[in-house]
């Protein structure tokens, strides 16, 4: 739980903000995960990287940077692997590899780093939500697609060119509907928003409350879905053997319909070694997450300068 508090003289900290479509949360965070000050200001439509920059700046300014080392920045697309260049940034207009951290360095002195929103969403679950207790977990986000997201011994892992962690993409049939990233039957294909619409023509909302009044169907589609998502995990954790996966995004509203499925499904797979006390938890941040993240990567760029 991030605690908030008015004190903030002698405090050295960072700002974690998280870049989205529609808005743009910045904090200061000290090194033990208070949250001094926090603002949310609107992202500039359109989204522009000038625009965006410039909000940026003001909204540093207006928290107050005298007592600021660093920034992270969450963006809605992938980074290069020193997290220095936004390569895109989906919904945002006219972003292609723009030298994002390096504009905020020039106009605010502070050493910058950047991360995708969903490896910022697991910094922030491992630091201060659900991954708080463990060293090595996965994240997966059930949304309009799927993000997701690997911690290893307690820092985030991006792979070669910084790529890695695309856990939704993992092929789940090869003879399944075709992903947007080119491959057939992915995960995604089953368990994000755009797959439950597919599959019922309903919204998870509407399945989650079909379930909660006992709806047969509803509850039969959500064992489903709990055994597909326990077939995706299994592979991962043969891969990962994490000590828990955190599943966070809107579908993990209705997770207690579900989760039975995925573990059940986790077990019957999954050979025992590999799964030695791992805990499937929802992730506690919400919407809150990639910005605590964005500033647990600035305190670890920190430390691993100093």
């Amino acid at each position: 739980m991030i605690i908030n508090s008015d004190f903030s003289g002698r405090n050295t900290v960072v700002f974690g903000i998280d870049l989205g479509g529609t808005a743009i949360k910045i904090g200061q965070f000290r090194e033990d995960g208070i949250c001094l000050k926090s603002l949310t200001v609107p992202t500039p439509q359109p989204a522009t990287p000038e625009a965006v920059i410039k909000a940026m700046v003001e909204a540093i300014a207006a928290l107050g940077i005298k007592e600021a080392k660093a920034i992270g920045v969450g963006t809605p697309g992938p980074t290069d692997a020193a997290g220095k260049i936004a390569k895109i940034a989906i919904n945002l207009v006219g972003w292609k590899d723009i030298p994002l951290a390096e504009l905020l360095e020039s106009k605010t002195g502070l050493p910058t780093i950047l991360a995708n929103d969903a490896n910022c969403a697991a910094l922030g679950e491992a630091w201060l939500g659900a991954g708080r207790h463990f060293r090595n977990l996965i994240l997966l986000t059930l949304g309009t697609g799927v993000g997701g997201a690997i911690i290893l011994d307690g820092k985030l892992f991006i792979g070669h060119q910084g790529a890695a962690g695309e856990l939704g993409l993992i092929t789940l049939n090869p003879e399944g509907p075709k992903c947007n990233s080119g491959n057939h039957g992915s995960l995604e294909q089953y368990v994000s928003v755009q797959a439950i619409r597919r599959l019922t023509g309903l919204e998870p909302l509407e399945l989650g409350e079909l379930a909660e009044k006992g709806d047969r169907k509803a509850l039969e589609f959500w064992q489903s879905y709990g055994k597909y998502l326990g077939v995706g995990l299994a592979n991962l954790i043969y891969v990962l053997t994490p000590e828990a996966i955190v599943i966070g995004g809107g579908v993990s509203a209705s997770a207690k319909f579900f989760f039975p499925a995925a573990l059940a499904e986790i077990e019957q797979r999954v050979l025992p070694i590999s799964r030695v006390g791992l805990q499937l938890l929802l992730a506690e941040l919400g919407n809150q997450a990639g910005m605590v993240g964005a500033a647990k990567l600035a305190w670890q760029m920190l430390n691993t300068q100093g």
